[in-house]
């Protein structure tokens, strides 16, 4: 006596494609969807750009304050604020977009670099920048 039947083998032996084409057909609507359009269809003769050149970089004026609190316009060192503040207006005058960096020695007291700021700000100089070096990690810190 036999104990499997001969249909239940047979069933076992089919192979069910059903989900795998629901796979396929999942997959084509994923290519079609995503897939662009061509979008040049029509000959066209389209203008070629124009290469420009890029403006010119802004001259940059220095200010700087060392330790002690000696102030220096470029190199030169001045000694009243309000003759810094005469010859920013004059460079300004000449500059309307006049940009100044200010670079203060890292032992300077605040009080002098906001004295410097106040003065610019006086003298109508609308970009000012303060320089600062990037923080590089001693051997003690860590990154």
């Amino acid at each position: 006596m036999k104990k499997c039947s001969q249909s239940s083998h047979h069933t076992l032996t089919e192979l069910n494609i059903t989900p795998l084409l629901d796979l396929a057909f999942v997959l084509l609507v994923i290519f079609i969807i995503t897939t662009t359009p061509i979008a040049n269809d029509l000959e066209l003769k389209l203008p070629t750009a124009v290469k420009r050149d890029k403006p010119p970089k802004p001259k940059l004026h220095y200010v700087s304050v060392s330790s002690d609190g000696r102030v220096f316009l470029e190199k030169t060192e001045i000694t009243d604020v309000a003759q810094l503040q005469a010859q920013v207006t004059a460079l300004r005058i000449d500059d309307p977009d006049l940009n100044v960096v200010i670079r203060g020695d890292a032992k300077t007291k605040y009080q002098r670099i906001v004295e410097v700021m106040d003065m610019l700000q006086q003298a109508n100089v609308l970009r000012i920048e303060l320089a600062t070096e990037a923080l590089t990690p001693g051997p003690d810190k860590k990154k």
